[in-house]
């Protein structure tokens, strides 16, 4: 059986980002805590075909890579920079082209980040809810991270850190329920 993954996927399409900078350092502790391999990837490593496809099946190569990297993912972890107060349309086009089956039961970790704390819901109000859709399941614990809790394009903010404590912890909970029942997610 090959080693558990765990997978980000950030609905950025610019670099840097701290939105990707976040997504990766959560997919990061994930890993290294939990002994999974790791990959993190973003709107512009999918490339030009996103745009165009009306189906998984109108992808690129590499992109289509990507889009089977999250389908097989055992855990995933999302994250959107806030736009006009959701996610941005080609996060959500993206996700667009998965079967709604696709994601049942998967552990997905939700985050997002903004510029203030006026759209600090967008993890409740949109990421949950899209994610609901695919009958993922979304941990329990959310992180909406502004551009204060960074220096340097790096998460600093005690308080987000101790979030991402949390929701690693939750990660393990599910991957060790999961074990003991015998399930493989994705």
């Amino acid at each position: 059986m090959p080693n558990p993954t765990v997978v980000g996927f950030s609905g950025n399409f610019t670099r840097p980002s701290k939105t990707r900078g976040f997504v990766d350092q959560v997919v990061r502790d994930i890993a290294r805590q939990h002994g999974l391999s790791a990959s993190t990837y973003d709107i512009e490593d999918l490339g030009p075909s996103l745009g165009s496809a009306k189906w998984a099946r109108d992808l690129d190569g590499q992109a289509r890579a990507i889009f089977d990297s999250v389908v097989n993912a055992d855990v995933l972890v999302v994250g959107s920079p806030t736009y006009k107060g959701s996610y941005t349309g080609l996060f959500k086009h993206f996700f667009d082209l998965f079967d709604p089956a696709s994601l049942r039961g998967k552990p997905v970790v939700l985050l997002a980040t903004g510029g203030n704390d006026r759209h600090a819901l967008i993890v409740e109000h949109q990421l949950r809810p899209l994610f609901g859709f695919f009958e993922a399941l979304t941990l329990p614990t959310g992180i909406y991270a502004t551009d204060k809790d960074f220096s340097d394009g790096v998460l600093r903010a005690e308080p987000i850190l101790k979030r991402v404590e949390q929701v690693v912890g939750e990660v393990g909970l599910v991957l060790a329920n999961r074990s003991a029942a015998g399930v493989v997610a994705g």
